[in-house]
């Protein structure tokens, strides 16, 4: 009998299996980047309109100084969508009614006022997230 020598020659290529673990790994890691990045942009979003609040806070206690009455907003303590009081305040406040009227925002802002103190409102146009600015300063969170 002859000795037949065959030659086995290795791929070193992927396997088919390699790839769809590489494949199924990248997928993860980009579901679990696209939930960080969108909590990243909120977060963003909300700090702004905090400091939105601040500086109407400054505005209103400006406008006291000049008038002696605190800028009146509106009537309810709700920022609806279609109040066009925002405007107003950006207007009155800030010589600019697009200044607090931003779509880039996603926050409506409203004020309300009374004799001897102010609330300011920024309600999220996408969650019920509601912040709150009062005379004293502080700033409370309602469903962030």
């Amino acid at each position: 009998m002859s000795k037949l020598k065959f030659n086995i020659t290795r791929s070193s290529g992927f396997t088919l299996i390699e790839l769809l673990v590489v494949v199924a790994i990248l997928g993860i890691l980009s579901a679990v980047g696209t939930i960080s990045y969108s909590g990243y942009v909120s977060g963003a979003k909300m700090k702004s309109a905090e400091n939105i609040l601040q500086q109407v806070s400054l505005a209103q206690l400006e406008y006291y100084t000049n008038t002696g009455d605190y800028y009146p907003g509106g009537s309810s303590t709700s920022c609806d969508t279609s109040d066009t009081s925002h405007e107003d305040l950006g207007t009155a406040l800030f010589d600019d009614s697009s200044y607090i009227a931003s779509d880039d925002m996603e926050y409506n802002f409203c004020a309300y006022s009374s004799v001897s103190s102010f609330t300011i409102v920024a309600e999220s146009r996408n969650s019920d997230c509601k912040l709150t600015l009062s005379k004293n300063g502080s700033i409370n969170r309602e469903n962030c």
